[in-house]
């Protein structure tokens, strides 16, 4: 495969939220979601979807703060970017209320330097949205005064998947399938624009068993996801002592044999992938964690997303598990996980 630097920007920050950027109260939760609780996982998603594809990748925006845009244009154009891709998440009316407007869109500037191209890839970023998720599409627009899409030297997206002012689509916002299915169907586009071949990510026969010494693109994505998941490992693309003890923490910690090589068992419980294990109270994994973001997400209030399977998160399980018809025995097992997993869904608006 040609070598292609893809550049993934998150708009607005989360420490603190950026002011304004916010669904309404949810119901059942009392607190809005803000935006960047969507954009920053979802452009994480996607540049782990980008090193699956053997593509380099520049995180623009790593930090948490809401970065002024011309200091993301600066470090931009002096990255020479193959192309860049935005995520943002849409508002319709003051957002003190929620309404009807809803759907996905992807906008491009023609003030930028490579204007058809922009179009391009945000046309294909848009096909492949509509046609992987069951959200409706309001088209591929336009945009002025947009930095990160006119003031860019290389072609330029933004994804928009939904209207925080709709309150299923509001829900959406912190669900991790949505998330990553909206990361995955840019990444999908982004090698349609490219003319290359899309892997997939939940196919573990695309995974290479890692060990000490490997390099590559998978050890730069294995390191980035146990980054993100918060262990000290340099990104570097080198499997070295310190990326070993990160897996073999990682593997003690997710009930994994712990012998530092990377597997199909481990890659599967770093992407969360199904089958899942059965979890309840005294549980502290990163199926927990997923568990936890989901039942948010559906709008069960659990407190905290910490991974651990407290009182709170059982309570949140047998509320779920009453509203859904299910057992109510606080354990989630092969048919609670097949109900919380699905995407949207949850509780009603009162």
């Amino acid at each position: 495969m040609a070598t292609y630097y893809i550049g993934g920007n998150d708009e607005h920050g989360q420490n603190p939220f950026t002011a304004g950027k916010r669904t309404p109260v949810m119901p059942y939760l009392n607190v809005p979601f803000y935006e960047n609780q969507f954009n920053r996982p979802a452009k994480i998603k996607f540049l782990e979807a980008c090193l699956r594809n053997n593509f380099a990748v520049f995180d623009v925006k790593p930090e948490l703060t809401d970065t002024p845009v011309s200091t993301r244009v600066r470090r931009i154009n002096a990255q020479n970017l193959t192309l860049l891709v935005t995520f943002g998440y849409n508002a319709f009316g003051s957002g003190n209320s929620f309404n009807s407007a809803k759907g996905i869109s992807t906008f491009y500037s023609q003030q930028n330097p490579q204007s058809s191209r922009s179009r391009a890839l945000a046309e294909e970023i848009y096909e492949q949205l509509v046609t992987g998720t069951n959200q409706p599409g309001r088209g591929v627009s336009s945009l002025s005064d947009v930095g990160v899409l006119q003031s860019v030297n290389c072609p330029s997206a933004l994804a928009e998947p939904g209207f925080m002012t709709n309150f299923d689509e509001a829900k959406l916002m912190i669900d991790p399938d949505y998330q990553t299915e909206t990361a995955e169907e840019s990444c999908k586009g982004v090698t349609e624009y490219l003319g290359e071949r899309y892997l997939e990510r939940n196919n573990l026969n695309n995974y290479p068993v890692l060990r000490g010494g490997a390099t590559g693109n998978f050890v730069y994505l294995l390191q980035y996801i146990l980054s993100h998941n918060g262990y000290s490992v340099s990104v570097d693309g080198v499997f070295g002592p310190e990326t070993q003890r990160s897996v073999t923490e990682f593997q003690t910690s997710n009930g994994l044999t712990a012998d530092g090589i990377v597997g199909v068992n481990t890659w599967r419980t770093l992407l969360t992938l199904p089958p899942r294990p059965t979890v309840r109270q005294g549980d502290a994994n990163v199926y927990v964690r997923y568990l936890q973001q989901k039942l948010t997400s559906k709008l069960y209030p659990l407190g905290n997303i910490d991974g651990i399977f407290g009182n709170a998160t059982r309570e949140a399980v047998v509320a779920f598990q009453r509203e859904n018809g299910l057992e109510t025995d606080g354990i989630v097992g092969p048919l609670t996980w097949e109900s919380v997993s699905r995407i949207g869904g949850g509780r009603p608006r009162p």
